[in-house]
């Protein structure tokens, strides 16, 4: 059974951090296109990143120079590290590899 857990949201302040997490069972993430993607309330979802198998990064230009993601093989999890956030990153954000999804975890900015 393949099952994505997030964790790690939580509610910051404009120009803080935040890294969220992503426990991968099932499935090995060093094998997989693994995502981030993010819902805003009445917004389109929107891939944030992704990591292939071979190890290459893709950022969504809203967030480009501002996160990270990364891949623990060992312990089978995906992690997205965010820097200086921004009220309009407030969404749940969700961990993604076709076909499967997490239940997500809020990020909340404050201005």
């Amino acid at each position: 059974q393949v099952q994505l857990v997030e964790s790690g949201g939580g509610l910051v302040q404009a120009g803080g951090s935040l890294r969220l997490s992503c426990q991968v069972s099932g499935i090995l993430v060093r094998s997989r296109t693994m995502s981030w993607y993010r819902q805003a309330p009445e917004k389109q979802r929107e891939m944030v990143a992704s990591v292939t198998w071979s190890g290459t990064t893709d950022y969504a230009d809203s967030v480009k120079d501002r996160v990270t993601i990364s891949r623990d093989s060992d312990k089978n999890t995906i992690s997205l590290e965010m820097n200086n956030l921004k009220p309009e990153d407030t969404a749940v954000y969700y961990c993604h590899t076709f076909p499967f999804r997490g239940l997500g975890t809020q990020v909340t900015v404050s201005s």
